[in-house]
């Protein structure tokens, strides 16, 4: 990995909120044209509107609605969700394929890159704002809280697709560049404490409206999945509960067809879009005249099951509806309900999973689970989560990678091309030369 210098990036005191720079390219971020209106990042933290410009520059910018869902599309072809129905997209192709090259493109720009691009920048704000005396406080924590959710974020992405990862903590670029990979016990330490400080830092309520910027529940939903995926099953109850039971902001679940509009009281963190569209209706409409992504083949709904016809239309997926009311929501709370079911379940809190679960499966038209013990909970919480998180940010791939079932379900899929390394992603060749303090993930050649 190798930083650009982003000490000296411009940052437009006119940034306006919109679409998540998470997926934005590195050089859409690092090469900002230079404008009358704008100040060098050393002053950019002085002022209240100066400040909050730079940080909401952390949410984007609207030019990249194509690569918004790489995080989805990735992990989903990875997994027993999505096929790829393009055939000379052969970036795309060997994700299906579970083979990926160390050259692959997808790899390189939108899983490294782009992720890295989006530290550097958090780096930069968490460091403005902490040298910073002259902000208002409450600005100040807001700022900082959001900066630390980003950057939390990401890395809960970069330690999920590649393992071990390289932990800048610095807005110096020079001294992010040789960065060695870090254990990724040592990255979620780094991502507890950073949600930690976002729960602190921010505000219960919402600054704006449309639930679009983050507050102390985004991080607190984010915790949440975090030490679920860390197995701190107690922990993962708790911060789900805080959520659930969140008595100063409206958290409850809608019917299927209301629950991704943008006025939805399930969302718990959206990014706004100037078009009001959700960017990942790509899962499900027709793109450059193809079908780009579908329901993978294996893909079945249980009978009765709502979201059958709500969300897909034969091997479509109409999760999203593209009708002007959506933006593209991060975190929401059946997500929370279904962490809280699981970690009962591992707790042995048998009746208050089962509750957890069956608020999921009610809102889809189903019956209450008759699942009633441990293991056949978390087999049936676990097909749950496949239906439920369909089509979002790699859900269903990061579970089979984290209870050890990718060998059984992949391996069975695609027995022609998978192998047990292929749960982590490659190195991607072009940074290990930037950097040769990278080592390679077993699998891959040097």
């Amino acid at each position: 990995m190798k930083f650009k210098n982003i000490n000296t990036v411009y940052i437009s005191i006119g940034a306006l909120l919109l679409v998540s720079i998470l997926f934005s390219s590195c050089e859409k971020y690092v090469d900002i044209p230079k404008a009358p209106n704008q100040l060098l990042v050393t002053d950019a933290f002085k002022e209240d509107a100066t400040a909050t410009s730079a940080v909401l520059t952390l949410y984007g910018n609207d030019n990249t609605t194509n690569s918004l869902g790489y995080f989805s599309f990735c992990g989903g072809l990875e997994a027993d969700e999505l096929e790829n129905a393009n055939d000379n997209d052969l970036s795309m192709n060997e994700f299906q394929t579970t083979a990926l090259s160390i050259k692959n493109a997808t790899v390189q720009n939108y899983l490294w890159s782009t992720p890295y691009a989006v530290i550097g920048a958090a780096n930069v704000a968490i460091d403005g704002l902490n040298n910073s005396k002259t902000l208002t406080p409450s600005v100040k924590n807001q700022l900082l809280g959001e900066s630390k959710f980003f950057r939390a974020f990401t890395y809960f992405y970069l330690v999920n697709y590649f393992g071990k990862v390289p932990l800048s903590l610095s807005g110096d670029a020079n001294a992010n560049a040789f960065l060695p990979r870090t254990s990724t016990d040592s990255v979620y330490a780094q991502i507890v404490a950073d949600l930690k400080d976002a729960q602190t830092l921010l505000p219960a309520t919402y600054v704006g409206t449309m639930r679009a910027r983050v507050n102390k529940y985004a991080a607190t939903a984010l915790l949440a999945r975090v030490y679920l995926y860390m197995s701190d099953y107690t922990n993962a109850e708790i911060q789900a509960s805080n959520v659930i039971g969140a008595t100063d902001i409206t958290y409850t679940m809608q019917d299927i067809d209301h629950a991704f509009l943008n006025t939805s009281n399930e969302v718990i963190l959206q990014i706004a879009t100037t078009t009001a569209w959700s960017s990942l209706p790509i899962l499900g409409t027709y793109y450059n005249s193809y079908q780009q992504y579908v329901l993978a083949p294996s893909f079945t709904f249980e009978a009765g099951d709502k979201r059958a016809a709500s969300w897909t239309d034969g091997n479509i997926i109409t999760k999203y509806k593209m009708a002007g009311n959506e933006y593209n929501i991060t975190l929401r709370l059946a997500e929370q309900y279904l962490i809280r079911s699981e970690a009962r379940a591992q707790l042995s809190k048998i009746s208050g999973a089962q509750a957890d679960l069956d608020s999921v499966r009610i809102r889809a038209g189903l019956a209450k689970t008759s699942a009633s013990t441990k293991d056949d909970l978390l087999a049936a919480i676990a097909s749950e989560r496949k239906v439920e998180l369909l089509g979002e940010f790699s859900h269903r791939w990061f579970d089979l990678k984290r209870t050890g079932k990718a060998d059984q379900v992949i391996g069975a899929l695609k027995p022609a091309t998978w192998k047990s390394t292929a749960v982590l992603a490659p190195i991607p060749s072009d940074e290990r030369f930037k950097n040769p303090s990278l080592t390679q993930n077993d699998g891959y050649p040097n």
